[in-house]
């Protein structure tokens, strides 16, 4: 099977939401412990469940691209370089939390995913409005 690179957003998509169940189902397993990656109200135990709802939330956002792509037959030079913004943001983002959740001190780290994720959300609004 040879993917399309625009393809790649929908191939995400849904590997991010199925990583959003599973991380969801080893976090739900621990989360009963109070103390747990140092009780509820933590930094390491906020960027892990920031890490787990970015997988969902960025697997909706290269979803809806991908949608948009095909809805709205979206073409242009700056197309596929959208599609190359959205991937690494959310290809990074759940990582960055977890580096953060164990080395706060980089927390700038946290400027690739979401730098990329403006990009990307740019690019495709002016396509969308060169329609």
């Amino acid at each position: 099977m040879k993917l399309e690179a625009l393809q790649l957003n929908l191939v995400l998509a849904w590997l991010w939401i199925l990583l959003g169940f599973l991380s969801g189902m080893v976090l739900g397993m621990f989360f009963h412990r109070e103390e747990w990656l140092g009780g509820y109200g933590s930094l390491r135990r906020r960027m892990y469940r920031l890490g787990h709802i970015s997988f969902f939330g960025l697997g909706a956002v290269n979803l809806f691209f991908w949608l948009t792509l095909k809805l709205g037959s979206l073409t242009g030079a700056s197309v596929p370089f959208a599609s190359a913004a959205f991937l690494i943001g959310a290809i990074t983002m759940p990582l960055c939390c977890v580096v953060m959740a164990h080395f706060p001190k980089l927390h700038l780290i946290f400027a690739v995913p979401v730098v990329s994720l403006i990009i990307g959300g740019g690019l495709t609004l002016l396509a969308v409005i060169k329609l």
